[in-house]
């Protein structure tokens, strides 16, 4: 299920995988995915990984890949592809380029 429309931009997608043998394919592009639910099985070139809810993994697709159930369970992930080139920024704290937020007005003053 597509999330996003934006051409030639990071595409979303909402995916249940069900069981299938795996066959690697390369191609242009950068693949994030993250796990909802279930056990997901990623065979990256000669690494193989297995991912569980809330785990994320980020690769160039010009590495033989591929993706999906770890078990015969179907798996359930949410599925971002960009443009080669295109990698997440993690932010864990603001910005040091960041402007300083807006402050708030002082008070008027009254005086009696």
């Amino acid at each position: 299920m597509p999330l996003t429309q934006y051409p030639g931009r990071v595409q979303v997608f909402k995916q249940v995988l069900a069981p299938r043998q795996p066959e690697l394919v390369t191609h242009e592009g950068y693949e994030w995915l993250y796990v909802l639910a279930g056990r997901l099985r990623l065979i990256l070139g000669a690494q193989d990984f297995t991912l569980r809810p809330g785990e994320v993994a980020e690769f160039d697709t010009t590495e033989p890949h591929w993706f999906g159930p770890a078990d015969t369970s179907a798996v359930e992930i949410l599925h971002l592809f960009g443009p080669r080139g295109d990698q997440a920024i993690v932010r864990a704290r603001p910005s040091t380029t960041d402007s300083a937020p807006p402050t708030a007005p002082d008070p008027p003053s009254t005086t009696s």
